[in-house]
């Protein structure tokens, strides 16, 4: 899946210098939050042999009404998801290679815009796949970066001497909106539950898979297909 590429990272410590250290509690409850929400849509998909997807569930609780509500909802969540992390990924690259500006006869193009393209073009075979199964070995990738970027960032902060100089706050009020909705984004994944479950070869280890991925999903969110195996 995505659904996302360990944000949790470098945005929960933003997020605890937004808030304060009482954010933890924060970053607790959601997590225990979507823990359990994640094994009610267990028993939602256990509930008929024909639900395979979250607009199935849907049906099923509401009608077609309902199934339409929640298509609209979680394919809206996850296109603008995408774009999120598509622009993101344009900026970090034009931070990193900058003045990649070049132009196609009278039109020009900026690195930023090139490489949001460049990316979207990558991903794309991605979305092709059947089976998140298979996504297991596309994930190894991001397992490698989720592994290297902590070390970058504890290379930076202990021998570089970058950030380790203030205590920090123990409550914001003024930053706490920011902190929530940070936090919140490192578990926005409800949204492929249902199919990564039916993927799973061994379904009665979906909630030791969760227990794990929401443990771990601040930090390696994009790990979840690596687990459905």
């Amino acid at each position: 899946m995505f659904v996302i590429s360990g944000v949790g990272i470098l945005s929960i410590p933003y997020a605890l210098s937004q808030g304060g250290w009482l954010t933890l509690i924060v970053f607790l409850l959601v997590a225990i939050l979507c823990w359990y929400t994640g094994l009610l849509l267990r028993r939602c998909t256990d509930a008929h042999p024909l639900i395979k997807s979250y607009p199935d569930i849907g049906e099923l609780a509401f009608g077609y009404k309902g199934r339409a509500l929640v298509s609209i909802l979680m394919y809206l969540e996850l296109y603008l998801v995408a774009m999120e992390f598509l622009i993101l990924e344009g900026d970090n690259l034009d931070k990193l290679f900058p003045n990649m500006d070049f132009k196609i006869g009278s039109l020009k193009i900026g690195g930023r815009q090139a490489f949001v393209q460049l990316t979207a073009l990558i991903i794309l075979p991605k979305t092709w796949l059947k089976s998140l199964g298979v996504l297991a070995y596309v994930s190894a990738a991001g397992v490698l970066a989720s592994v290297i970027l902590p070390c970058c960032v504890l290379w930076v902060g202990a021998v570089d001497a970058v950030g380790f100089h203030t205590r920090g706050l123990l409550l914001n009020w003024g930053g706490m909106p920011t902190a929530i909705s940070l936090i919140a984004f490192c578990y926005c994944g409800h949204a492929v539950l249902p199919t990564l479950y039916i993927s799973m070869k061994d379904r009665s280890q979906f909630s030791k898979v969760l227990l794990v991925c929401f443990v771990k999903a601040p930090l390696t969110t994009d790990q979840w297909p690596f687990y459905a195996t």
